[in-house]
């Protein structure tokens, strides 16, 4: 990409930012030499993470960027750190494609913007793959170096010798002492941003802002934001995007723990939380006479995505937090296609929203017509946010100029969108992908196994869950644990499945092929 077309999609990028950025009062008077500065970093880094820091800390240098488990930064300490660990990537290759495993920490979000200002790829490793997964992945994609926290021993080890790999988290870390080693000042802008590669659906592209597609929820500048959603996921990264550009203070904490969760709110005075539904489950889980315990009132906003939020879980917690909840629905490849505010959610607790300006949604049947309202079909969408593809080459279906979301649903007459479940076999639970076939390919070394079907069965906390029904080989025994032990050591946790049944016959056609729609969780 030439310097010119760089510095226009910069230039244009900026003028998108402008709307959500007169709304959440960015744009307020300030000191005019920081705004000066504020609007020149903007102009010559553009709107990715990397530009983002260092746009705030120009113009909020001294403004609480990040509070975790060590303590605090500011944005000033930020922009310099990730200065410092962007000229120590450079001691690897110029642009080196980076992956990275960690857990919600400072270590994180510097790796990634420090990643941003290097023009670097960077490779978002899902903590809950296995050490076989995260290997193959680091072949695939040509990994020159690899940040991961050190609990990931077993990974680390097993990291191809090709590979450079910097430990991150604690004090102590290897990280820590790249930032403190390497030279001081400020780095300049890339020629070529780098691209963002999220495994947890295996789709490539430009790393995007999410300043549109979340448009609807009420942020504003300095607000606090507790991050509780994974940031290697796309919405915990997206929304990291997010909480960067309103120069809000980042609440982190590496492991999810319902009552760590309301602690920290009431400690840090949080005002907004991003989560994915299953957790706010298990908040909502804690008793009450516990939950009282903590001041919560200073909570605006909770934001869901990930998975299907559960209409009872929706009115649930609104009785007991407020209106605050907002639910976006969509997908890695497409962003977010719909948001509901709490008056939707109130109204209609099994909602999935309208949405946001700029995006298109449309019901089509199987030969691709829009249907009437109330009408159940494929869900498509459309926006300047879609993929660029995956990493395997595959592409989703479209239909002029509309994405396949693989799901199928209804719009009512209000342009409501409500999502019935999906039109493949792929499970979603919570928030993460799961193809039968990688379980079925697994159980299907196993000895005893003669054949496998395995499902997605509805789940009130994680939306759905895995089923696997065995048809084990004569004279053989298995047990439910010991197939959940045999998949645990070969794919990712979320991959298990919690429900194990044995069953004479797989029911099939008459052309021998397995019909899933027979089985059923009893």
């Amino acid at each position: 990409m030439s310097g010119r077309s760089e510095f226009g999609r910069r230039t244009a990028s900026v003028v998108r930012a402008g709307g959500m950025f007169a709304r959440s009062g960015l744009w307020r008077p300030g000191p005019p030499v920081k705004v000066v500065r504020q609007l020149d970093a903007l102009r010559r880094w553009g709107t990715l993470l990397g530009g983002t820091v260092a746009s705030a800390a120009a113009r909020d240098p001294d403004a609480v960027a990040i509070i975790d488990d060590v303590g605090e930064l500011t944005y000033g300490e930020v922009d310099a750190r990730t200065d410092r660990l962007a000229a120590a990537l450079g001691r690897f290759n110029d642009s080196p494609r980076v992956a990275v495993l960690c857990r919600n920490h400072r270590g994180m979000v510097e790796a990634l913007v420090a990643c941003s200002k290097r023009g670097s790829d960077l490779l978002l490793l899902n903590t809950g793959m296995s050490t076989e997964q995260l290997v193959t992945v680091l072949r695939q994609q040509q990994v020159d170096v690899v940040i991961a926290d050190a609990e990931f021993a077993s990974f680390i080890a097993a990291v191809p010798k090709t590979v450079h790999v910097i430990t991150a988290g604690g004090t102590g870390s290897e990280l820590e002492n790249a930032i403190a080693t390497a030279p001081a000042g400020a780095v300049e802008p890339p020629d070529k941003a780098g691209r963002t590669i999220v495994l947890s659906s295996g789709t490539t592209g430009r790393p995007k802002g999410a300043d549109r597609h979340s448009s609807r929820i009420p942020y504003r500048v300095h607000e606090r934001m507790f991050i509780e959603a994974p940031l290697f996921h796309t919405w915990g990264y997206a929304m990291l995007q997010t909480a960067i550009s309103l120069r809000a203070t980042i609440v982190l904490r590496p492991r999810f723990d319902p009552e760590q969760t309301l602690r920290t709110i009431d400690a840090t005075g949080a005002t907004a939380l991003v989560a994915v539904p299953v957790m706010l489950q298990r908040v909502l889980d804690v008793p009450e006479t516990v939950r009282r315990k903590y001041d919560t009132s200073t909570l605006r906003i909770a934001a869901l995505s990930g998975s299907a939020l559960p209409a009872t879980l929706a009115t649930a917690f609104m009785d007991e937090f407020g209106d605050v909840l907002y639910n976006l629905y969509g997908s890695t490849e497409a962003s977010w296609v719909t948001i509901a505010t709490p008056a939707d959610l109130r109204a209609h607790p099994d909602t999935a929203g309208t949405p946001p300006p700029g995006t298109r949604v449309a019901i089509l049947d199987d030969g691709g017509r829009p249907v009437p309202p109330c009408t159940t079909g494929r869900i498509f969408a459309a926006n300047s946010l879609l993929f660029a593809g995956y990493t395997s080459g595959d592409t989703r279906e479209m239909r002029d100029g509309l994405m396949s979301l693989g799901d199928v649903g209804h719009l009512d007459v209000d342009g409501r969108l409500f999502v019935h479940g999906r039109d493949d076999d792929m499970i979603v639970s919570g928030g993460e992908n799961v193809f039968p076939g990688a379980i079925e390919e697994v159980l299907q070394k196993l000895p005893q196994v003669r054949e496998i079907a395995v499902i997605g069965v509805p789940d009130e906390d994680f939306g759905q869950r895995a089923a696997a029904y065995i048809v084990l080989r004569e004279g053989e025994t298995l047990d439910a644990d010991a197939v959940r032990a045999h998949v645990r050591e070969h794919l990712a946790r979320f991959a298990v499945p919690r429900d194990v049944h044995f069953l004479d016959v797989l029911p099939r056609n008459a052309t021998g092929k397995i019909v899933r729609r027979s089985l059923t969780p009893d």
